[in-house]
């Protein structure tokens, strides 16, 4: 699992950048009402259902500022939480806990609002095989957290960036001369070990790709009725899989293809967040 925190890539750059982007000089308005450290503490309260994910990220943007800043945690990574539930306790030096809050409540109410519509569309995929997948359609300097979310919500990355695996989507295809050339080329310069996949548009282009040798055939924006030829024709010699507008208003006609895996880009670009608060704040 991409885990936000001991990643190889450097998630504590990531989380510097989102304060220096709040925080060009001071925040002004703490510093005008705090001139030296005075220990406090806030309370995480959820304001809406759903499913928490992103603690350790919340966390280390408050300790990255100060590392002595202490969390009592009523839930863990993943649980389902209901409104009005008391999540956790931040206590520490105040100047921290509001300077920080903002950031961190970002991180935490985007992470949770996406693990929260995953966790959603994954139970309408319970009792068949076909797995869900999120895309690269993710927010700049965000993906690690992102897809890290979709995975404490259920669903499966696919591949993290250019670098991970070889799609040959339509424009690498038609700047190759089409989809033998571009396997054949594909093949040639990729160590054996990976795996192929080529996105079709139509039943032509499956068998195309099929007899080409790919490993993975992307059903890309194909209607019900054409993805079901597809799977028949690809008949378990490649993987198969569906992608193009997938929602959880329409995941359950897509079922009905057999498909292997499903791949939905609104589980980071059009999930809400979750509605997530920090309040009653006092000295200590």
């Amino acid at each position: 699992m991409l885990n936000p925190v001991t990643n190889a890539v450097n998630a504590d750059e990531l989380i510097k950048s989102a304060l220096r982007e709040d925080i060009t000089s001071e925040d002004v308005s703490t510093n005008a009402i705090f001139g030296e450290r005075t220990e406090g503490r806030v309370e995480l309260i959820c304001k809406a259902d759903g499913v928490i994910c992103g603690l350790p990220v919340f966390e280390r943007t408050f300790k990255i500022l100060d590392e002595t800043t202490a969390f009592t945690y009523r839930v863990k990574e993943g649980d389902e939480v209901k409104k009005g539930e008391l999540l956790a306790e931040i206590r520490g030096d105040m100047r921290v806990l509001l300077s920080g809050e903002r950031t961190a409540l970002n991180y935490l109410q985007r992470m949770s609002g996406i693990a929260t519509y995953t966790r959603s569309v994954v139970r309408l995929l319970e009792g068949g095989k076909t797995r869900l997948l999120d895309t690269r359609k993710t927010t700049p300097n965000m993906r690690i957290f992102e897809k890290y979310a979709v995975k404490i919500g259920g669903g499966c990355n696919h591949r993290y960036n250019l670098s991970d695996g070889v799609l040959l989507k339509d424009n690498h295809i038609g700047a190759a001369g089409g989809i033998k050339r571009a396997v054949e080329l594909a093949k040639s310069y990729s160590p054996f070990v990976r795996k192929i996949e080529v996105e079709v548009e139509n039943l032509e282009m499956c068998r195309q790709a099929l007899d080409a040798g790919a490993d993975i055939i992307m059903l890309d924006n194909m209607s019900v009725a054409d993805m079901k030829k597809a799977v028949e024709l690809i008949g378990g010699r490649a993987l198969t899989e569906c992608s193009g507008n997938v929602t959880k208003e329409n995941i359950k006609n897509i079922l009905e293809t057999g498909v292997d895996f499903v791949s939905s880009g609104a589980l980071t670009h059009s999930a809400p967040i979750l509605d997530l608060s920090l309040k009653n704040m006092r000295p200590v």
